[in-house]
């Protein structure tokens, strides 16, 4: 793209990318690129696109012919309204995650400083949503992944969450801390599962996605260990995959939980699974 193409102007540029990519990539690229919404596009349509620009906007728009997810291109995804800063080293926030605040959420009359526990937080977006909208929750995020870590620490300092990060692989490193609510949305494709290797999922950390054999090792993993780290009374909840629930409702079960129940995203799949750590009554 360039001089010599006669691609000069912002609506010729758009137009170029909207060939190679389809119309919503190249329109969010090239809002990245020029710091302009997509109303400030059209009404500039006409007006020339700096050779500096026009090589970032080129660079980008091939970049994404090879498959590299926008999100990672332009290093940020919104959730719940707000948008977080991605790399390579993060899963890219999906809506359906939003499921799982909403869950959340929906205990705030039942506690009033909660202890909140987000297991594999990846970009920190349950853990920093959640710190954000119930202030009175005290936040802990957890993930093994260091660069991960990194990531979720500066969408909290930028958005001004108080969470706090440790280094864990899943309940290794929580020592005997006890939480009202424990949130996860781990890693749960199965292994061999040919998703893994098409479209954006590629470019995304592998260790993040996948599971074992079937997606369900770390899901079995964190509700066996989970019951130790809840306060009696205390909620544990899943994202899983569309078709895991009845799976992960039965180890549930198996594992003690009761008021067990699974909750349909907007899409209308059981997306999120959870019980509550059984509340021992005193003896007589």
């Amino acid at each position: 793209m360039g001089a010599q193409n006669g691609l000069r102007t912002v609506s010729e540029s758009l137009a170029w990318a909207r060939a190679a990519i389809g119309a919503v990539d190249a329109r969010v690229l090239l809002c990245h690129v020029t710091g302009w919404n997509a109303a400030a596009l059209i009404a500039r349509g006409d007006r020339a696109l700096s050779a500096p620009l026009a090589v970032r906007f080129e660079a980008l728009v091939a970049r994404r012919q090879q498959g590299e997810p926008v999100a990672y291109l332009t290093g940020e995804r919104e959730f719940y309204g707000r948008l977080f800063r991605v790399t390579p080293a993060v899963l890219i926030p999906r809506p359906e995650t939003e499921l799982l605040v909403e869950l959340a959420l929906g205990q705030r009359g039942a506690y009033r400083q909660p202890r909140v526990l987000d297991l594999g937080t990846g970009s920190g977006i349950l853990a920093i949503t959640l710190a954000l909208e119930w202030p009175e929750s005290t936040v802990c995020a957890v993930d093994c992944a260091r660069d991960a870590l990194w990531v979720a620490m500066a969408n909290a300092a930028r958005l001004g969450a108080s969470v706090s990060f440790i280094e864990s692989d899943w309940f290794a490193n929580m020592g005997a801390d006890r939480f009202d609510l424990i949130l996860a949305n781990p890693p749960y494709v199965a292994q061999n599962d040919a998703h893994l290797q098409a479209g954006d999922v590629r470019f995304e950390p592998q260790g993040a996605l996948a599971s074992g054999p079937q997606g369900l090792d770390a899901l079995g993993q964190i509700i066996a260990d989970a019951p130790a780290f809840l306060e009696e009374g205390g909620w544990l909840m899943l994202e899983h995959g569309y078709d895991q629930a009845a799976a992960v409702r039965s180890r549930l079960v198996d594992a003690g939980f009761v008021d067990v129940e699974s909750w349909k995203d907007l899409a209308g799949t059981e997306r999120v699974s959870g019980g509550r750590r059984l509340r021992r009554e005193p003896l007589p």
